[in-house]
This record gives C-alpha cells, sequence and structure tokens, in this order.
C-alpha cells in the first residue's frame, strides 16, 4: 500500500534494543548449559541458596565482606542473573572505597530479592 503525502500513519513502539527478560537472562543461562534443562533448574536452584546465604552474611559486613561479594558476582554472571552481578559489583567497589556501602548493599539485597522471586517462579514452571 503506497502512502499518500498526508495520510495519517499509527504510531507503534519500537522493540527494545536489548531484550527485558527480567533478572535472569535465560539465553545465556541455556548457553552456559548446554540447552540442559535439567541442569539450568539445578543450578538456579543452587545460585538461588548461595545467593541468600551470602545476603544474610553480608548484612553485618564482615571482614571478608570483598571476598563475599565477589563470590555472589561470578556466581551471579554465571547463571544471568546480571542485575545481581552488576549491583555486586558496585557494592565491591564501594567495599574498596569505604563510602556508601549501606546504599549499595541495599541494591544489592533488591536485586536478589529479584532474581530468587525470578528463580522461584521459573522451578515452579518445571
Amino acid at each position: 500500500m503506497a502512502l499518500h503525502r498526508f495520510e495519517r500513519i499509527d504510531w507503534m513502539a519500537s522493540p527494545p534494543l536489548v531484550p527485558d527478560d527480567g533478572p535472569i537472562d535465560l539465553v545465556h543461562l541455556q548457553r552456559m548449559t548446554l540447552g540442559d534443562a535439567a541442569l539450568e533448574r539445578e543450578v538456579l536452584a543452587m545460585f538461588a541458596a548461595q545467593a541468600a546465604r551470602l545476603i544474610e552474611a553480608l548484612t553485618v559486613l564482615p571482614p571478608d565482606s570483598g571476598a563475599m561479594v565477589h563470590t555472589l558476582k561470578g556466581a551471579a554472571r554465571a547463571v544471568g542473573a546480571c542485575e545481581v552481578g552488576n549491583a555486586a559489583e558496585r557494592l565491591e567497589a564501594v567495599l574498596k572505597s569505604e563510602g556508601g556501602v549501606a546504599d549499595q548493599l541495599a541494591d544489592l539485597q533488591e536485586a536478589v530479592a529479584r532474581a530468587r522471586a525470578a528463580i522461584d517462579a521459573i522451578l515452579r514452571r518445571a
């Protein structure tokens, strides 16, 4: 259909440049587990448990907080929990500079809570 000079065109939103699949990048997870659905579930369950333990331990900011945050960052990125990985990276940087720790820890706690809720939903579907 040819458009005439003054013909009205209905507006349509553009798709996002980066897909927003929620707190877990399922495509990344699938790549990391070679498409093995059972392994995906196992890895997600282990990450959710580990993240909960680490977040609980971090609430008192023990001397090894930096190592704990680094562990959480790596685990998050391995399963595609990018928001958690990024929040952990920010907290890791703040821990080194000794400023604004409370705000960054709260951000990390929120990111972990969202990721765990997404993981719970994924595991219930399976």
